[in-house]
């Protein structure tokens, strides 16, 4: 059997997380799995490169189509009987205007939703927002398949250091809550490590606090483990994730955890993370001193977070893919 995985062109100096699971899942996918990628040709904008996209991935397809990343709209060219179809979450949707909102709705989830056979995402939390866009008849096509973790990340012990801890935040975007983090941690003596391009508004609000902080940009894979191996604790307190792989991967590293109390984030972190209420800043600072100030707590939830992301092994997630493809081929 021959599966084909079609993906966005990358950008540069961006970070595609989706192309990276996927990497992963194919590095453990049974041997009687062939498989090809085929990379779209042009950049995901305009009406014209997306035709040209489509049509380009309607005459590459194989035995099985995978389509992942932010080019769901070519299912819509594929034939639905042999089609999986990838959507990690909607959150494009939620910041949409009205019009732009209808648009995106129908070519880049309910009309793809429609055509394929299997539609999957990455938690119960992205299945639920999925569910208010698109039929309920067809809730039956959505199947739960977490992301793989990284295969290079293993536990690595430290001593917290409870006189300055280094607090790791994954990401700059606006759904970081990089603002309130920033509140949060005002007058606590730490080094805030940001790993992400910061605009010039966070960068004042970090001066403007007196934040002790670093910051880099376009890590290598390695450089990225070492930054959780050097953290004594992960924030993560997002407004929005489908997922949030930096929960497991700060788990499996053996570091505890802040993240917030909403969507995804408690499914993913299971017991193993302090969660907190991403809007409130007060919350945030209390999760973060408890970490900080409490040895036996912070003990606990390393250990249940090293329990929890054994439910991430790429070898199981790529034989819940192999087992999508296989009911495919076999119709």
């Amino acid at each position: 059997m021959k599966v084909v995985f079609f993906q966005r062109k990358p950008r540069p100096h961006k970070n595609f997380s989706v192309e990276m699971l996927f990497d992963q899942v194919r590095s453990y996918l049974p041997s009687d799995i062939e498989y090809k990628i085929h990379i779209a040709k042009h950049y995901s904008n305009g009406f014209f490169n997306r035709l040209f996209i489509s049509i380009d991935a309607m005459f590459n397809q194989s035995d099985v189509n995978h389509v992942t990343g932010d080019i769901g709209f070519i299912t819509i060219f594929l034939s639905g009987k042999k089609t999986v179809l990838t959507m990690l979450d909607v959150g494009s949707l939620n910041d949409a205007n009205p019009i732009m909102k209808k648009i995106l709705q129908w070519f880049w989830v309910q009309w793809p939703v429609y055509k394929a056979s299997y539609v999957t995402t990455i938690s119960e939390a992205s299945k639920k927002e999925l569910l208010k866009y698109i039929n309920v008849k067809h809730e039956k096509k959505i199947q739960i398949i977490y992301v793989p973790v990284s295969d290079q990340l293993i536990y690595v012990a430290k001593t917290f250091n409870e006189d300055c801890p280094v607090i790791l935040q994954i990401g700059t975007k606006q759904n970081k809550n990089i603002p309130r983090l920033i509140e949060a941690i005002k007058g606590v003596n730490c080094t805030l490590e940001i790993v992400g391009v910061l605009n010039q508004s966070q960068i004042d609000i970090l001066e403007l606090n007196n934040i002790n902080y670093r910051n880099s940009v376009n890590l290598t894979n390695d450089e990225l483990r070492k930054k959780y191996e050097e953290a004594d604790l992960v924030a993560f307190v997002s407004t929005y994730e489908g997922f949030g792989m930096p929960i497991v991967e700060a788990q499996i590293v053996g570091r505890p955890v802040v993240t917030s109390n909403i969507l995804s984030m408690p499914e993913v972190a299971g017991n193993g993370a302090d969660l907190v209420d991403p809007f409130d800043v007060e919350s945030i600072r209390n999760g973060i001193l408890r970490v900080i100030n409490d040895t036996n707590y912070r003990e606990k939830l390393i250990e249940a977070g090293k329990i929890n992301a054994e439910r991430f092994s790429a070898k199981d997630i790529a034989n819940q893919y192999a087992k999508l493809y296989r009911s495919l081929s076999n119709k």
